[in-house]
């Protein structure tokens, strides 16, 4: 009696751990979905009052935070390198893409000389982030990856600029 007493606990032990682990996993999938749907949402967001920013000169000049004066075609052409950005950083951040993806897809951005041109504008922006954030991490990324393309850039004289594809190192997944 004792036995089947003790198996029956122990039956009922571990009906209620995999119940208790399958509503945990039910529920990291829902906050999954929420922070997913979140973001989704913030992204809209950001790239709606990108769009209104860039058909509203009044409005562009509250987003302007350079250092130095930007004429406002070249302000809107920023407003637009930062909305390219920003959706890089969203596909990879829903994790349409990897990391690898995201850098040479960022590799390919940093061909253009009036993106790497607002990257140097906004590098004061990227100060405020704390060191350890994702956001950090990558902005180190394309510090570098615009430091090379820069480089290159400048010896298309010499006809180097066909080899932009092999700029940098890849980070590893």
């Amino acid at each position: 009696m004792a036995t089947q007493e003790f198996g029956i606990r122990r039956f009922g032990s571990a009906t209620k751990a995999k119940l208790a682990s399958a509503a945990n996993a039910v529920m990291e999938r829902s906050t999954r979905r929420r922070k997913h749907a979140t973001l989704t949402e913030q992204h809209r967001l950001h790239f709606d009052l990108l769009c209104k920013a860039m058909d509203d000169p009044a409005l562009a000049s509250v987003l302007d935070t350079y250092e130095t004066d930007i004429p406002p075609e070249r302000q809107r052409q920023y407003l637009f390198a930062n909305a390219l950005y920003v959706n890089a950083l969203y596909y990879h951040r829903i994790g349409a893409w990897s990391l690898t993806e995201l850098y040479g897809h960022l590799r390919v951005i940093c061909r253009n000389d009036v993106f790497r041109e607002y990257w140097s504008a906004t590098r004061h922006h990227r100060k405020s982030l704390p060191e350890a954030s994702e956001e950090a991490e990558l902005g180190r990324m394309m510090d570098g990856l615009v430091e090379e393309m820069d480089r290159l850039s400048q010896d298309r004289n010499d006809g180097d600029f066909d080899e932009w594809w092999v700029i940098g190192e890849p980070p590893t997944d």
